[in-house]
């Protein structure tokens, strides 16, 4: 996408405005329906949501879900091996 940017000439008797181009750097688009290629990421359901560079971030934040919604299926997806563990939720006693 091409924005344009209006800057007024400085030279007197100019009033025509000059146009420049602003190139937008490109988004990093992740999409949830392709395994990633790097990192870990989590598997809700079997529906790939966030990703994290650690699997320490990855199981801390599949708990934390785990924790609040019990019954969501959650996984953490390992790229560099192509795996997925089960994150489970604690037996009551």
């Amino acid at each position: 996408m091409v924005r344009l940017n209006r800057i007024m000439m400085q030279e007197p008797g100019m009033k025509k405005p000059k146009i420049e181009i602003e190139e937008q750097q490109p988004r990093k688009i992740i999409r949830a329906d392709k395994a990633p290629t790097d990192g870990y990421s989590l598997v809700v359901d079997g529906h790939f949501k966030s990703h994290h560079n650690t699997v320490e971030a990855a199981e801390e934040a599949g708990m934390a879900l785990k924790n609040q919604y019990q019954m969501l299926q959650v996984q953490v997806y390992d790229a560099a091996t192509k795996t997925r563990s089960m994150i489970e939720w604690p037996a009551p006693g």
